[in-house]
């Protein structure tokens, strides 16, 4: 557990994502909404996610940020993290150096496993060559709130051997 996570280390998730392994293609678009999303989650679910992902994709980190339970983990390249307050929420979205598009959610167990396609977005950092990869996150949510976001690196067949960003 770290309670006093500094903003500093929360930036250097952003490098680790940015170390992250993705696959290659995708399909979706931003018009999509939960009920078009494929995989068969549970859809309350996958408006969570998909509500973070267009927030974020935007560029606005702070109502993506609501979207996170006090306290919740995340694991994006490093050992899991407790993040413990609003800023160290909003530290790590920043963090992110790519906007997504969600386009499957699939349940497992207590996660749902969502794809994305990766895209810029405003902010600091940039997607670069991770744009139109795809990168895939295990959630938990709980009443509507993320309590969990886990990185989840894809090495199924016919993913890319390219390292590239992940949201």
């Amino acid at each position: 557990m770290i309670s006093s996570m500094s903003a500093r280390t929360i930036a250097v998730l952003g490098v680790f994502g940015v170390i992250a392994l993705s696959g290659c293609g995708s399909s979706g678009s931003d018009k999509e909404d939960s009920t078009t999303i494929g995989g068969g989650a549970d859809p309350a679910t996958v408006q969570v996610i998909k509500g973070w992902a267009d927030e974020l994709r935007t560029g606005d980190v702070a109502a993506a940020s609501k979207r996170f339970a006090i306290p919740s983990v995340i694991q994006n390249g490093t050992p899991p993290l407790r993040l413990t307050s609003r800023e160290q929420v909003e530290a790590f979205n920043q963090s992110l150096p790519c906007g997504a598009t969600l386009t499957e959610a699939v349940a497992v167990d207590r996660f749902t496993i969502a794809t994305f396609k990766l895209t810029e977005r405003p902010g600091p950092g940039e997607c670069g060559k991770g744009v139109g990869e795809t990168a895939k996150t295990a959630f938990v949510v709980r009443r509507g709130l993320i309590t969990q976001w886990r990185r989840v690196v894809d090495t199924g067949e016919g993913t890319s051997t390219t390292q590239g960003p992940v949201i």
